[in-house]
């Protein structure tokens, strides 16, 4: 083989440049240009990783992958947990959880009210999870955001008052919570069976944590799973926890995510909490979603 043509066989098989665009308000970045239908080598990993890091929320456009790819790409940030709604995982893929309003033969075929509430994901485990992929399948025409806010800058700016009520806390986390509530129309959870209820029973994790990975501390509690502060009278806990939740979602803080076709959304629940913002009931909305297991809150 000639020079010439060694020097255009590699620069054939090279993977194609992608840029990491900040947004312009509190968090988030959008990925151009990569393709994860190839596999990542450890440098653009590493890139990808950092920036997850430092935005919070990164937004892989146009991603035209399988479900097996999306798992895939997300286990390389860690091992993936099964979500509790078992009737809602794909067929042949557990590790995804069918987020939809779609309703097939009379049965709902995914979560269609997920999110509902500000939230952190799988929060009510004795491990969190790290961060959640969401892949759009099919968006409505209207409606279907998804908003996410900061924690770390919610601690950052956290009222002297309210830091020293909060400090060496702990709070009671359950996904029963606000489970049987409803607040969008058309949407229905199947009851849960005591295997089920077993596997979601209440846990306890810091009012404030730390980012095991980059050291910041954030405020660890949201309106969807977070029942009580430990060792508060429940009158206490209760305004606490509302001043709490409300200084947690600014406006200065939440960046809000308009969905396009084929974006795979990956957000560090350890920084973030988030929140659905709903759709019409009759506009066909179905994402999957791939969640990694992160550690213990401290």
């Amino acid at each position: 083989m000639s020079a010439a043509t060694a020097t255009e066989s590699a620069a054939t098989a090279a993977p194609p440049v992608f840029e990491i665009r900040p947004f312009s308000g509190a968090v988030g970045a959008e990925i151009v240009g990569l393709d994860l239908r190839r596999p990542v080598n450890d440098q653009d990993f590493a890139r990808i990783h950092r920036a997850h890091l430092d935005h919070h929320v990164v937004v892989f456009r146009d991603q035209q992958i399988t479900p097996q790819q999306q798992i895939d790409f997300s286990r390389r940030f860690g091992v993936l947990q099964i979500h509790v709604l078992k009737q809602f995982l794909l067929a042949n893929h557990p590790e995804i959880l069918i987020v939809s309003n779609i309703i097939e033969n009379g049965q709902n075929i995914g979560l269609g009210d997920a999110g509902k509430f500000w939230h952190s994901d799988l929060s009510y485990k004795e491990l969190p999870s790290l961060g959640s992929m969401l892949h759009a399948q099919e968006l409505p025409a209207e409606g279907g955001d998804t908003l996410f806010a900061d924690m770390h800058k919610a601690w950052d700016d956290l009222p002297a008052a309210l830091r020293t009520a909060v400090e060496g806390r702990c709070a009671a986390h359950s996904y029963t919570a606000r489970y049987s509530e409803t607040k969008f129309e058309g949407n229905w959870r199947p009851t849960l069976t005591p295997e089920q209820l077993a596997q979601v029973a209440e846990v306890v994790h810091p009012v404030v944590r730390t980012h095991p990975e980059n050291g910041r501390k954030a405020l660890f509690v949201s309106e969807g799973f977070t029942t009580r502060i430990v060792g508060l009278p429940e009158d206490e806990s209760r305004q606490l926890l509302g001043e709490l939740f409300a200084h947690s979602v600014l406006p200065q803080n939440i960046y809000r995510h308009q969905w396009e076709p084929h974006d795979l959304v990956f957000w560090d629940n350890r920084s973030l909490i988030h929140l659905a913002a709903g759709c019409p009931a009759h506009l066909r909305r179905k994402l999957y979603r791939t969640t990694i297991q992160g550690d213990a809150p401290f």
